[in-house]
């Protein structure tokens, strides 16, 4: 007999944001929710709300935009978004709202960006000839560092709280985007780069480890 893990499950009130996708999640002190949601525009728009539910906040006026990532501090968030004719590159804009910031430009397509939790880098993978690696810059876009240069297909690297590891969803070689259905591994690196160790393999991809996904 197999004992399965039956969690209750407990309704959050987001008011008129009910179209959200699986790129949201929790602020670093816990008080409040990010989301990716289309109900207002019919593109993937960011708002904040309060952890408990409430009235979203409108973050980007820009769509589509996916969130990815909250600065330890607070004040900034990190997503992908595309632009008129363009393709996925990273951007950050503040929690509160404002102008956005692009900080990738030449990338075929860009996903994934996540803090450091001392706030000094940005990961996130990028695709560039038809492979996908994980890279790291600074906050405002400099000192970009190709971090994986293997045949594996990388996506959506996570630095863990302690800043010693970091995990990322790592694809056969040759898969195109980031499907689900596909035999994967999480694995787990330096934040330094280097040598990867897998923790886990399993059938899944898409929605496995898109957002930050760490235990505080």
């Amino acid at each position: 007999e197999v004992e399965l893990y039956d969690p209750a499950l407990n309704l959050l009130d987001s008011e008129f944001a009910t179209q959200c996708n699986n790129d949201h999640g929790i602020s670093r002190d816990g008080t409040q929710l990010v989301l990716s949601d289309s109900s207002e525009v019919c593109e993937s728009c960011i708002y904040t709300l309060p952890y408990v539910g409430g009235a979203p906040k409108r973050v980007t006026n820009n769509t589509p935009s996916y969130w990815h990532g909250w600065s330890p501090d607070g004040a900034e968030l990190a997503y992908v978004g595309k632009r008129a004719a363009g393709t996925f590159q990273v951007f950050t804009i503040k929690a509160k709202g404002g102008a956005e910031t692009q900080l990738t430009l030449d990338f075929d397509h860009c996903d994934g960006p996540d803090y450091t939790p001392d706030g000094r880098w940005i990961w996130f993978n990028g695709e560039r000839n038809g492979q996908v690696d994980l890279y790291r810059m600074r906050p405002d876009g400099t000192e970009l560092e190709r971090m994986t240069e293997d045949e594996l297909v990388n996506w959506f690297p996570h630095p863990d709280p302690t800043g010693t590891a970091l995990v990322y969803l790592a694809y056969p070689k040759g898969t195109t985007g980031h499907p689900a259905g596909k035999d994967v591994t999480l694995n787990l690196m330096s934040p330094n780069g280097g040598r990867a160790e897998p923790v886990v393999a399993l059938f899944c991809g898409q929605g496995t480890i898109n957002v930050p996904s760490w235990a505080p």
